[in-house]
């Protein structure tokens, strides 16, 4: 035992001595082991500070209370909750009677003895330097001790006067206000003045203001009363102090007042599940992660660590052979002094050791010092506050033990190496005769094709995509193992190149030790990102197949659905002056009842109207008032009645209630839609459809104007007609296909007119010469901001890729691991060949021969490890899209069974990136091959005899 602990500690002490004395190898080395562990420790400590504790949790939500008390508005019946009060139902069964619904007095449910605080939230659009902003307005005695911890005071103080408000710094920044400065809001003569800034720790980005509780929300209610507008939408919470805390019999006692209850003692202390009534009833229950979710997820993280650590070690290692080989010399003179070959293993291995400690320290403390530093720029990023800077000694303990493991899995294979090397090829430099591994390509062969077999079985047969996952990584552990092998093949094309790649080609073969870990390194980074940019690439094609646009490319759209189209005028001047526009087409909607009434009614006084779909026409799948369509129908039958025409579904969101629009002939010129008979309709008063079923078998369209909505709806449930009268309209159906973009049909004023129909305004149809500019839009968003409206504009730009961007990410990542892997393979392979340069020089050899040779050594090795990876990473990608494609079909023929509309083939294809390809195959290698020729020294270098 004393033996073995002291060749240990000598064999750390030189190798302690060896990577300091040299350092350039040493840091490159440390930097490779030494970045993935200072990712993977920044990653834990971010997750872990972000992921509140229940505490935190609880301290901005409640703040210092006990318990909130919150109106579900159904009624105030009884009900049962679950402890954290986010899920509940009524007590007893619903089915057979209307659905319990109205608001409860919060006050029943406080018990004796307790101290509250109401906490009011609503929303209205307040007035600021640029125009309005819809934001949301808080009541709330913030300075009350009980509410600490909810808002976190920035700058002055909370409001403790009616006239105050605080904001959100957030608000302040959008507005362009500032604490002193008056604010006031649309509709409400008062000011207020803005007295603190604070913020929100859950939600960073939130508008919001703050005043005391009835100085805002009421007199603002009152005054959109009064001029026909919809109000606040303000609804009231009850914050509780209660001694000896809010307990769980308490949390059922508010239950039975209809009132659910966020209560920390709860929270910290939930009761079992088998006390919780909630649970015990059907559909009910805790739902935790199965075992086999669990494992699949271990299986994921399982997997990438691997993979990481392997290629870390593919790159490592080269750079671990160069010391082994450069200091050769020094094993020889320890091998002749006594030392056997574990004593030159372990001198090797404790480099690893040396530098995988070394790495774990830095890369962990930088880690921590990256994590510090980038919080606030993390926190603004994620929109919320961190809670307490969460360090676990453990989990870093362990990724600074994955960096040590690293390093000692680096150093192996060069340990094994030099240990059998003699000590008179050591001490002479002779490399001796080497002899490739029998074995391990077979074993490669062997991997490729199981792994293979295992991801198409994965693929074909089943549904879980970890299978796939795990056949391709198999499949390329196989592909690593074979690369000694597939190098050799390479070099049988040195006899058709010029001297210098042939040279580089012939020793790289020569060398396999040293090439084939750069080479699988290069493999392992290539394939990764050839996988990803595959699988990405497909997804990217299915999206744009499945994009439904609203508009045809470039066409501007822009509705204003409030106030009866009051401001409609003013916004159609403002786009058309600021945007590139062609053909301007101004279009209203119906409106019943008031004409201020939204779009979709809900407001006293207000209405709706409807398509009348004749019955001869309606999908006999969802007739009204009918029962569910598997209980009528065969699985045949509702995969026939799917198809049929009456059944067809439309998914484009056209921004018009029912699809029908107030237009003329101009509509049709923006929407591209060319049937000169559906002009001559408009002309004369017709109109135009574009969905057959709305038609009668007289050609006539029939809208029904509802009055009293309570009524309709009640009719509707019953599988009755709604009450209400019918206007009945001639017109003309669009033959063909035509893509409307989600209108049913255009109705012509005149037409509307003379049946009686009210209409608004509502907006306008723009086609453009040119897409608008970023700068255009910023000019029209400010001009449309000063008329005070809520402007619903789109301007279509057609399917925007997403992953052009990751694409090149992956591809500059590949690029660069492959660079680094294959400057190592060229590093090792100056070292190793300054015999062959100097034979070189001493024929006669030009000085640029050194530079062309080192370039295309690096270049080599590049290639070989691009042309491997493309190859390896293509298999697992097809694989997952195979899956995925089985999944949707799957889903397709099961939507089929049940009678769901709006379904279609899934469109799932395979799409090969051929411009990443290209770049790896050509802009990585001969960049690599370029940047080892520039940095290396074409004159030569005269070298010591060495001693014999």
């Amino acid at each position: 035992m004393k033996t073995w602990f002291h060749s240990w500690r000598a064999a750390v002490r030189i190798a302690r001595r060896d990577a300091w004395r040299f350092k350039g190898r040493s840091f490159l080395v440390l930097a490779m082991i030494a970045l993935p562990i200072l990712g993977v420790s920044a990653a834990d400590l971010t997750v872990r500070s972000a992921d509140l504790s229940t505490e935190e949790s609880l301290d901005r939500t409640l703040g210092q209370a006990d318990a909130r008390l919150t109106d579900p508005s159904l009624g105030g019946v009884p009900l049962l909750q679950d402890p954290q009060g986010e899920g509940y139902a009524p007590v007893g069964n619903f089915d057979e009677e209307p659905w319990p619904e109205g608001a409860t007095d919060l006050t029943k449910a406080i018990p004796p003895g307790a101290t509250s605080l109401e906490d009011t939230l609503g929303s209205g659009k307040l007035r600021t330097t640029h125009g309005l902003l819809h934001t949301e307005i808080r009541e709330l005695k913030a300075a009350d001790p009980m509410a600490r911890g909810i808002m976190s005071l920035d700058r002055g103080r909370f409001p403790e006067k009616a006239g105050e408000v605080a904001a959100t710094t957030h608000f302040l920044e959008a507005s362009g206000l500032r604490v002193g400065s008056k604010l006031t809001a649309r509709g409400l003569d008062a000011d207020y003045r803005i007295v603190g800034a604070y913020e929100l720790p859950d939600s960073l980005k939130t508008d919001q203001v703050t005043a005391l509780p009835g100085a805002f929300l009421a007199p603002l209610d009152k005054a959109l009363k009064a001029d026909g507008l919809a109000g606040s939408d303000a609804t009231t919470t009850l914050l509780l102090s209660v001694r000896g805390g809010f307990t769980w019999n308490m949390v059922q006692q508010a239950n039975t007042h209809g009132v659910t209850v966020a209560s920390r003692a709860v929270a910290l202390n939930p009761p079992a599940q088998a006390d919780i009534p909630l649970y015990q009833q059907d559909g009910w229950g805790v739902y935790e992660q199965s075992a086999a979710g669990t494992t699949a997820e271990l299986a994921v993280v399982g997997t990438v660590v691997g993979l990481a650590m392997l290629e870390i070690c593919l790159l490592a290692g080269p750079a671990f052979a160069v010391g082994a080989r450069r200091s050769r010399r020094q094993l020889g003179l320890v091998g002749a002094n006594g030392g056997d070959r574990r004593h030159i293993r372990a001198i090797v291995l404790g480099g690893g050791l040396v530098i995988g400690v070394a790495a774990a320290v830095v890369g962990t403390a930088l880690g921590l010092a990256l994590t510090y530093a980038l919080r606030p720029l993390l926190e603004d990023y994620m929109g919320q506050r961190f809670g307490s800077f969460d360090i676990r000694p453990l989990e870093l303990l362990g990724i600074a033990l994955l960096a040590v493991l690293t390093g000692l899995l680096a150093a192996i294979v060069p340990a094994i190496t030099a240990s059998r090397q003699t000590v008179l090829a050591s001490l002479t430099g002779r490399r001796g005769v080497r002899r490739g591994s029998r074995v391990l390509p077979v074993l490669g062969l062997i991997a490729f094709a199981l792994g293979a077999v295992i991801a198409l079985y994965g693929s074909t047969l089943t549904d879980q995509f970890a299978v796939v996952a795990g056949g391709s990584a198999i499949a390329e552990l196989g592909v690593v193992a074979l690369t000694p092998a597939l190098v050799g093949l390479f070099g049988r094309i040195g006899r058709w190149l010029p001297l210098s790649p042939r040279l580089a080609l012939r020793d790289a073969v020569r060398n396999r030790g040293r090439t084939a870990p750069a080479v699988a390194a290069v493999l392992a980074a290539v394939a990764g990102t050839v996988a990803v940019s595959t699988y990405a690439a497909s997804s990217d094609a299915q999206s744009q197949a499945s994009y439904e646009p609203q508009l045809p490319h470039g066409a501007v759209s822009v509705m204003i659905d409030e106030e009866g189209g009051r401001a409609v005028p003013a916004v159609r001047t403002a786009v058309q002056q600021n945007l590139p526009v062609d053909v301007r087409a101004d279009v209203g909607r119906i409106s019943v009842g008031k004409a201020s009434c939204s779009m979709y009614g809900g407001e006293e006084g207000c209405g709706r109207f409807e398509v009348v779909v004749p019955k001869a026409n309606r999908c006999p799948l969802w007739s009204t008032g009918q029962e569910d369509p598997s209980e009528r129908f065969s699985k045949a039958e509702r995969r026939k009645l799917v198809k049929d025409w009456r059944c067809e579904e439309k998914n484009v969101y056209s921004g018009v209630e029912s699809g029908v629009l107030i237009g003329d002939a101009k509509v049709l010129t923006v929407l591209g839609i060319k049937d000169p008979a559906a002009e001559k309709a408009l002309a004369d008063g017709r109109i135009v459809s574009f969905d057959k079923r709305n038609l009668d078998t007289n050609g006539k369209i029939g809208i029904r104007l509802i009055t009293d909505i309570a009524k309709a709806d009640e009719a509707t449930e019953k599988g009755e007609e709604p009450p209400g009268v019918v206007k009945s309209l001639t017109a003309h159906q669009v033959p063909g296909e035509q893509n409307a973009y989600g209108l049913s049909m255009i109705l012509p004023p005149a037409a509307a007119k003379a049946a009686g129909i009210s209409t608004v305004p509502l907006g306008a149809y723009y086609s453009t010469s040119a897409m608008p500019s970023s700068a255009q839009q910023q000019k029209l968003d400010a001009e449309i901001d000063k008329t005070g409206t809520a402007v619903s504009l789109h301007i279509e730009e057609g399917y925007v890729s997403e992953s052009d961007i990751m694409l090149l990410a992956l591809t500059i990542f590949a690029g660069l691991i492959t660079i680094g892997a294959a400057g190592i393979a060229t590093g090792l392979a100056q070292a190793d060949a300054e015999a062959d340069l100097k034979t070189l020089a001493a024929v006669g050899a030009p000085e640029r021969v050194r530079r062309t040779l080192s370039g295309f050594q690096c270049g080599v090795v590049a290639v070989m490890g691009v042309l491997l990876g493309s190859a390896a990473g293509v298999l697992p990608a097809i694989g997952l899209r195979m899956t995925q494609r089985r999944e949707e079909l799957a889903w397709y023929r099961e939507a089929l069974d049940e009678g769901l509309g709006a379904v279609s083939l899934p469109y799932v294809p395979i799409v090969v990136p051929w411009g990443t390809l290209a770049a790896l195959l050509i802009a990585v290698p001969v960049g690599a091959a370029v940047l080892a020729a520039l940095v290396t020294r074409s004159h030569r270098t005269l070298g010591r005899r060495a001693a014999t």
